[in-house]
């Protein structure tokens, strides 16, 4: 009998099983009747062209290992404009391959949501997929880019540039009980590009929570993104719940900070922030208890105050939620700190009603080396509690510090071949950790010595080096990283000086570059598939700023990347849109 069971069985899974389909579709009607007909495994198919005011409703029940997919024919190539939209409803559905490009939405439409129909979205991920100048004519018109409604989800390799309106461009939102569980959704290999100045709240890249939910736990995790040039407003990523990390991700110019506004528990572990000597440059702000801000590395900020490189806030007696708790057990340790114009402020927001100090905060194994004038601890108000200093070496200005919190002694930090200051071997800084705060890796993701660990972000190590600053060709659409374009990070790169940033001009415009010495310089332009369209510029020139005239008149509207490369090795680019009227 047993054989006959075994075949019976057999034929069961044989008849009930499905051969997953792939549906081309060219219109939007198709693309709904597909998306109603989709089953577990299925792939839908958008034709290559521009999609003008379509509204993407993709509710669907895909399965563990049998994802849903909504894709574009050719990555890129499905352009998606006018007042477009998407939402993802439902459970293992996938969105690749779109690129969301000058258009415009009404007051509070958003451009892509993960619900559809009042249906939240689980274990779902948008990937390889771009948002580019999708602004109303109005800044004051609010609206998000992206909103993560549900659990368990993903955007990873996408591009978000040029937003100019109010609100934030990536929202997390939390949900009322009995629905609270921590949504745990992963950000992860994305490039946040330039947004100008909004002056005042709202213009947040990633905001995770709100003010109401900020006691609720979120357990997001955003790591490996490269951010450039992101001024909306001081916060460029809000953090407004619990347990969140922080890990990995590189700030290029940015005039704001990872701001831990609301909510207890993060982690900020591994990043890389790139002031470059840009006003309003900054790092971390504190606000809350048990952060850890760790292994981090912080050159070239030029931000103070709240914007400085760590500003820890005072806090609000018996504070509501939308104001500042009070900061309790915050641990600061094993950051590296090069040419920082206030690399610690401390106890900063005093007024009236903001008295609380911090408590029981440890500064801990961290490096300061700075050949600037400004002092590197501001103690506005002293922290109680249990405060604890330990194995920090500092150089540069004092500033205000109780005795014995750090050894002044030249650190010997040295530029490395990556353009990152790093211990030389005659360092002090190699060995003489203290030991009770040790990590088990540094910044590079190399081991530590876990009993004689070095002070600072960097382990002296042979191990191979696991993280490094992330450039464009690290993070963002695979169809926009066909263009071949890298920054380097460490040091000053060569810098083209566009128009306005990357916004619109009609076709013909003045832009510039600057060099540090002599070399020759190949600025190309690319269209978003990856294709080189033209080249601007060819010629050998010497050190110093250089106009040349861009003449794209010729060329069809649209978003392209301009890449300049020279003989040194150096690279940059920007996003420059032509628009007609």
């Amino acid at each position: 009998m047993r054989p006959g069971i075994i075949i019976l069985l057999l034929g069961c899974w044989v008849a009930t099983a499905r051969a997953q389909a792939v549906r081309y579709v060219t219109t939007p009607d198709e693309l709904q009747t597909a998306i109603q007909a989709a089953r577990p495994g299925d792939t839908i198919v958008m034709a290559d062209g521009t999609w003008r005011d379509v509204a993407i409703i993709f509710e669907a029940s895909g399965a563990p290992g049998d994802t849903i997919t909504l894709r574009a024919e050719t990555p890129g190539r499905v352009v998606l404009t006018g007042r477009s939209r998407l939402r993802i409803g439902g459970a293992y559905l996938k969105v690749e391959g779109l690129c969301f490009e000058n258009g415009a939405l009404p007051e509070g439409e958003g451009v892509i949501e993960f619900r559809a129909n009042g249906r939240h979205a689980f274990h779902s991920r948008l990937t390889n997929t771009a948002i580019i100048n999708y602004n109303p004519p109005r800044r004051e018109t609010e609206y998000k880019w992206v909103s993560l409604y549900g659990r368990f989800n993903r955007v990873d390799h996408c591009y978000f540039a040029g937003k100019t309106n109010r609100g934030a461009l990536l929202v997390v939102w939390l949900q009322d009980p009995p629905n609270d569980a921590p949504p745990a959704h992963r950000i992860d290999h994305n490039y946040f590009g330039p947004r100008p100045e909004l002056g005042e709240n709202g213009a947040e890249i990633i905001r995770i929570g709100t003010s109401a939910r900020s006691m609720q736990e979120a357990r997001v995790v955003v790591e490996r993104n490269l951010f450039l040039e992101t001024n909306g407003e001081i916060e460029i990523i809000s953090n407004k719940s619990g347990g969140n990390i922080y890990r990995g991700n590189t700030f290029r110019r940015c005039r704001g900070t990872l701001t831990l506004r609301h909510g207890n528990g993060a982690l900020v572990e591994g990043n890389f922030f790139f002031g470059e000597g840009i006003a309003g440059t900054g790092g971390v702000r504190i606000i809350g208890e048990d952060h850890r801000v760790l292994n981090n590395y912080f050159q070239d900020l030029t931000g103070t105050g709240y914007y400085a490189a760590i500003s820890v806030v005072q806090g609000v007696p018996d504070s509501p939620l939308n104001r500042y708790f009070q900061v309790k057990r915050a641990v600061i340790a094993h950051n590296t700190f090069v040419n920082t114009e206030r690399s610690f402020e401390i106890g900063i927001g005093a007024s009236p009603d903001q008295s609380l100090p911090p408590e029981d905060l440890t500064i801990a194994n961290n490096v300061v080396q700075t050949r600037l004038g400004a002092p590197i601890v501001t103690t506005h108000l002293e922290p109680v509690g249990k405060t604890t200093w330990a194995g920090n070496i500092f150089y540069g200005k004092p500033g205000s510090y109780p005795e014995g919190a750090a050894t002044f002694a030249h650190p010997e930090l040295v530029r490395s071949e990556d353009g990152l200051y790093r211990p030389a071997p005659t360092s002090p800084l190699i060995d003489t950790a203290h030991p009770d705060f040790a990590l088990a890796t540094d910044m590079d993701g190399q081991p530590r010595n876990d009993r004689t660990p070095d002070v600072g972000a960097d382990e002296m190590s042979s191990a191979p080096v696991r993280w490094r600053p992330l450039s464009p060709a690290d993070v963002g659409p695979d169809w926009l990283r066909e263009a071949n374009i890298e920054v380097k990070f460490g040091g000053r790169p060569s810098r083209l000086a566009p128009h306005t940033s990357g916004f619109p001009f009609e076709g013909v415009t003045s832009m510039s570059f600057y060099l540090e010495r002599p070399a020759h310089v190949r600025i190309s332009m690319f269209d978003l598939s990856g294709r080189r369209v033209m080249t601007v510029f060819d010629e050998r020139v010497d050190e110093g700023s250089h106009v040349f005239r861009l003449d794209g008149s010729h060329l069809p509207t649209g978003t392209y990347l301009l890449v300049m490369e020279t003989d040194c090795n150096e690279r940059d680019y920007r996003l420059i849109t032509i628009a007609r009227p």
